[in-house]
């Protein structure tokens, strides 16, 4: 398997990780009574399922941003096709005028 789909794969598990935490944290403080409103209703298990998978698209999202961005810059040459260096010597060009 690729270096960036391993990668990619480990930030989407810690992104999920991370929405499981949150989404905990948020039912166990109760924010805006959002407990009561998920054990009352008889689909609550749907939004609770929801916030988790919007709110994990999410952070694994940030998660691998925030990787990649952090990651060192490699500058050094790895080979490929020569392409000839432009230079900025001047080069003498015809141009055709019409004659008025």
């Amino acid at each position: 398997m690729p270096k960036l789909v391993s990668l990619y794969i480990k930030q989407v598990l810690i992104g999920f990780g991370l929405s499981a935490s949150f989404v905990g944290l948020l039912l166990y403080t109760n924010v805006g009574n959002l407990w009561h409103l998920v054990t009352t209703s008889d689909i609550g298990w749907i939004a609770v399922t929801m916030l988790f998978m919007f709110n994990g698209i999410v952070f694994a999202g940030v998660q691998f941003a925030i990787v990649i961005m952090r990651m060192e810059r490699d500058d050094t040459p790895k080979g490929g096709k020569r392409q000839p260096v432009a230079t900025t010597i001047p080069v003498r060009v015809e141009v055709h005028a019409p004659r008025q």
